[in-house]
């Protein structure tokens, strides 16, 4: 189930000024070791590869830690290209054709590559899509939450096929970060101001999967991504009062038609129905990530600070001990 748009924002993407303020972070500069690791992903998925959107810790350096994976949005025109190319320029330990068929499945995949020679240890986790898949899932007609909780964020648009896939591109996060109103307006407070709309949407995004970082998590990413997050929102917000659907109080808004108890209901399922899919893509890293249950285990230990050590029965059958 996915939610319709109550407010004029998607279809007012045709408004420069908007559109410039929604692309506000894509265009920042590379830093050397996310650019070889770009340029690195963007040869081994081959012709097929169009674009590639760098977000997570390591797109905020004070947020991250030298261990984690740097994470990537891969946007491809074909899956059993990509998945082939994959295989023969980097290895893969699963079959192109059943990791094609699962990213039809449920896109996305969500993958491991890690980098050849001196950058063996820089290891990519790569969410695969393709323009069609990516546009949809950023779209009102979304069949969940896992992209769009991404794409609202500070991200970079790290590397494009050319300039068309550009485009498309930025058409997408633009749309996923305008769309934000409609299912972040259940949960908005009577007045707000751009910097506590930012902190509903993470707030929102994290309680839709099931995460090891507890609530406070959404309040650090928002102080972390604060000078890229509230321009885009404090733009959004003020087009949504030109368009008479919030009032203005300075730099305060007002919602002028609250949504409903249905509305609020439709929010819950599709949130619901969101958690249930990105839970089921789970089963997914078993046969695609590589090494998947340290993986898990390791962002566990950081995130909570708890060390886990695992029985021999958890780590022989993760998905019902663990």
């Amino acid at each position: 189930m996915s939610l319709p748009a109550l407010s004029p924002t998607t279809a007012s993407l045709t408004d420069p000024s908007l559109r410039d303020a929604l692309a506000i972070g894509l265009e920042r500069p590379l830093d050397a070791e996310t650019a070889r690791l770009a340029e690195f992903l963007a040869h081994a998925f081959g012709p097929s590869a169009l674009a590639l959107i760098h977000y997570g810790s390591h797109n905020r350096p004070a947020d991250a830690r030298p261990e984690s994976a740097y994470d990537f949005f891969v946007v491809v025109e074909h899956y059993a290209d990509a998945y082939r190319s994959l295989h023969t320029r980097a290895g893969t330990g699963y079959s192109p054709k059943v990791a094609a068929w699962l990213n039809r499945l449920l896109p996305p995949n969500v993958i491991s590559v890690k980098a050849p020679g001196e950058a063996a240890r820089r290891v990519a986790k790569c969410a695969v899509l393709t323009l069609k898949d990516l546009s949809r899932a950023c779209s009102p007609g979304a069949p969940d939450h896992f992209v769009r909780a991404r794409l609202l964020q500070d991200v970079r648009l790290v590397w494009s096929r050319d300039p068309r896939s550009h485009a498309a591109v930025v058409d997408a996060v633009s749309a996923a970060r305008a769309g934000t109103f409609d299912w972040g307006r259940p949960f908005l407070p009577p007045r707000f101001n751009a910097e506590t709309y930012c902190h509903v949407l993470l707030a929102t995004s994290y309680a839709s999967e099931i995460r090891p970082e507890g609530a406070e998590r959404a309040a650090v990413l928002v102080a972390a991504q604060r000078e890229t997050l509230v321009p885009v929102y404090a733009a959004l917000l003020w087009h949504l009062a030109a368009h008479r659907v919030l009032s203005p109080e300075g730099d305060v808004y007002r919602d002028l038609a609250p949504p409903g108890q249905f509305r609020k209901l439709l929010t819950r399922i599709y949130f619901a129905r969101s958690k249930v899919r990105s839970t089921t893509r789970w089963l997914k890293y078993v046969v695609l990530y590589d090494d998947w249950l340290d993986y898990v285990v390791r962002k566990v230990e950081r995130r909570s600070g708890v060390p886990i050590h695992l029985t021999r029965w958890e780590r022989r059958w993760p998905l019902i001990f663990l």
